[in-house]
């Protein structure tokens, strides 16, 4: 589905993180301890002028290797892993024996069963070591059965209705120029490999080597011979290349009013006859009055693809996809071998997670405001709640101050962006109404067919949306979650109870430590709507240009110091950081930050008992410290690669200190002086809000 929301941390790029290997057994109650800031992690042998991230977190690097069974290790991770045990106690109750005590409550009984036996078809292997590839034997045959491309259309149609991606993306989301209403849109896709660069550039060249190997060890184990394997693989690989040579790149993905095209049913209809939409749409059981495409050009090549491609290569194709959607729910053998490469090769991992976790993730993914309807009953307490809003609000103060005041902007773009501002929103914790998923079939025995079903259910309630007006009181992260998001097309910042613990949220330490935490976070999402992506929203979420030309350049060429800030980061030799991909998640760091420190001050100017030194340190450094301690990180050198190359987000060293050589009181909280390492010139650094 395509998705707008610009997160602090993104899911798909592994802010679910990393494992301690007390919990792989059950005996142990004790939680993981609360990953909290402390003057501990630092190394205050490094002079703070010269390399500031090793000084706030040298010592916990050095003592914190990546767990053999992540690809990357840190603050989130921390954290999320210390959720993932609470959820872990959560399932196990779940899924104990029917004739225990559940609850009083029916529908609350109901979530618990659905809870409890999807995690039971999870973790039987037996049952999976017994069925092998029977269950998705059906639709591999389903695949050989098609004879003609009227009929893979078809048939792509209703595997994309059960989660299996190919070709294209399809999916619901209001409607970026008329954000109160949902339309259908369709989006580039269809690639096995993260990213269309794993295809054309040479530095790829041995993760591609080892797909066409992983393609082929796939194809026989699902019982081809090997002399085919081998000859599928190859066509899959010619197939994505062609895709991936059609596809636009992240940065140019990054544009929204460049992937917004909107148009009628007859005119998809015309534009693409060799993808034969009328078929695909009839499937799926929508007559899409509402439609947005992404990528014209994408969809006319593969339209083209559709054309001129021989049908048998189209079915290699799909039944790959079907393979490899399937492969983490069947038996040892594929969801070992999918590791192999997804896991081990792409992103270095040595070993997988334990079985609970692996399960509990993929709940999550498909009935997850289920489990977190019971995460936050047990786990969530109303006074972080209220403590958070107290937070937001200081925040909000400080940011619409900022923008009544900002020199560059000119009296007419300012109006606009205050009344944006005065529609601002903000969610906390957990949504109002947790989602009914009372007409999933969960069976106990069933593990990729609770997937299916999940996934089915969830894309026939988007479908039956298109058109109706948007409920904004949906979330798109489960409780859980350690992350946060801004949402352009509903104009709201979001945080899930999961990030409201230590060490974003610490009720037990001193308001600097929060500020250059949590309020960060706050800061950093507030940013978003008046980032490079978000400013071309307006106050009701539709994409509009609300800024006079002049105040759009004076944007830019402030926006262009952040880009050259971080191209010249370095994580990987020879490998730099993309400074316009990543701008908005920089530009929304270096927001955050800015208006979090005055939010700080502002706090400590009403309470002047709380400057003082705790630790040694003054408000001031605790600020800078907590701030980049939380983007402490080890990560693997595979993972690395991979991230640079299509996470949206700066790798955390440099996020630990990115924003910092933009502030002055940075340089006076630690008296760096010019000619340190750490030091920006003036005349350098970025300040945008």
């Amino acid at each position: 589905m395509n998705d707008k929301m610009n997160c602090l941390f993104r899911r798909w790029a592994g802010a679910v993180a990393a494992a301690l290997t007390v919990l792989n057994a059950l005996a142990d109650d004790a939680p993981p301890k609360a990953p909290r800031f402390s003057i501990e992690y630092m190394d205050k042998t490094v002079d703070p002028g010269a390399d500031f991230y090793e000084y706030a977190c040298g010592t916990w690097v050095k003592e914190n290797p990546v767990p053999a069974d992540k690809s990357r290790w840190g603050g989130f991770g921390q954290l999320q892993e210390r959720n993932w045990y609470l959820i872990h106690q959560l399932l196990d109750s779940a899924a104990r024996p029917a004739n225990g005590p559940v609850s009083e409550d029916p529908k609350r009984a109901a979530v618990i069963q659905k809870v409890g036996d999807f995690y039971k078809s999870a973790i039987d292997t037996n049952h999976l070591e017994k069925l092998g590839f029977k269950p998705i034997r059906a639709d591999l045959k389903r695949v050989d059965r098609v004879k003609s491309k009227t009929e893979f259309v078809k048939l792509l149609a209703d595997l994309q209705l059960h989660g299996v991606g190919a070709c294209f993306e399809a999916g619901v989301s209001p409607d970026a120029k008329n954000s109160d209403f949902y339309a259908f849109e369709l989006d580039q896709g269809g690639l096995g490999l993260p990213d269309r660069d794993y295809y054309l550039s040479d530095g790829f060249a041995k993760q591609r080597a080892a797909y066409e190997v992983h393609v082929a060890k796939m194809f026989a184990l699902s019982g081809e011979k090997q002399d085919a394997a081998k000859a599928h693989a190859k066509t899959v690989l010619d197939v994505e290349t062609e895709l991936a040579k059609a596809s636009k790149s992240r940065v140019d993905l990054r544009d929204p009013v460049a992937n917004y095209h909107k148009l009628t049913t007859a005119s998809l209809l015309t534009d693409y006859p060799d993808l034969d939409f009328g078929q695909y749409l009839a499937v799926a059981g929508m007559k899409a009055t509402n439609l947005v495409v992404g990528q014209p050009e994408f969809f006319a090549a593969v339209d083209k693809m559709i054309k001129d491609r021989p049908l048998d290569d189209w079915k290699v194709y799909l039944r790959w996809h079907v393979i490899r959607e399937a492969a983490p729910y069947l038996h040892a053998a594929a969801e070992d071998e999918s590791f192999a490469f997804y896991g081990t090769e792409l992103r270095g991992q040595l070993a997988q997670e334990p079985r609970w976790q692996r399960s509990a993730k993929v709940i999550d993914s498909h009935i997850g405001e289920a489990l977190g309807q019971l995460f936050v009953e047990k786990y969530f307490p109303p006074t972080a709640k209220a403590r958070m809003k107290e937070l937001v609000e200081n925040l909000k103060a400080v940011f619409r101050d900022r923008l009544k005041n900002v020199d560059w902007m000119s009296d007419e773009t300012r109006t606009k962006a205050l009344a944006k501002f005065d529609l601002f929103t903000q969610k906390i914790g957990y949504p109002d109404k947790f989602r009914d998923y009372s007409k999933v079939a969960i069976r106990a025995d069933d593990f990729l067919g609770n997937v299916r079903r999940a996934e089915l259910f969830e894309v026939r309630r988007q479908l039956a949306r298109i058109g109706q007006h948007v409920d904004k009181t949906e979330w798109r992260m489960t409780p859980s979650t350690v992350n946060a998001y801004f949402n352009p097309l509903q104009n709201e910042i979001v945080f899930p109870a999961g990030i409201l613990q230590p060490p974003f949220f610490d009720v037990e330490l001193d308001d600097a430590v929060n500020y250059g935490a949590i309020g960060v976070v706050i800061g950093h999402e507030i940013t978003h709507g008046y980032d490079d992506e978000g400013r071309k929203f307006d106050a009701h979420g539709n994409l509009n240009d609300w800024w006079t030309a002049a105040d759009a350049k004076a944007f830019e060429e402030r926006a262009q110091k952040v880009v050259d800030q971080y191209n010249a980061y370095e994580p990987l030799p020879g490998v730099h950081v993309n400074g316009k991909l990543t701008l908005g998640e920089n530009l929304a760091d270096l927001g955050g930050t800015s208006i979090a420190f005055e939010a700080m001050q502002r706090a400590l100017a009403k309470d002047p008992s709380k400057r003082k030194k705790i630790d040694g340190f003054t408000p001031e450094q605790r600020f800078f410290l907590s701030l980049s301690q939380v983007w402490r990180t080890n990560i693997r050198e595979a993972e690395a690669k991979r991230l640079v190359t299509v996470d949206p987000h700066s790798p955390g060293r440099f996020r630990a200190i990115g924003p910092h050589v933009n502030q002055q009181a940075f340089y006076e909280a630690f008296g760096i002086k010019e000619g340190a390492p750490m030091w920006r010139a003036p005349e350098l650094r970025a300040k945008v809000w």
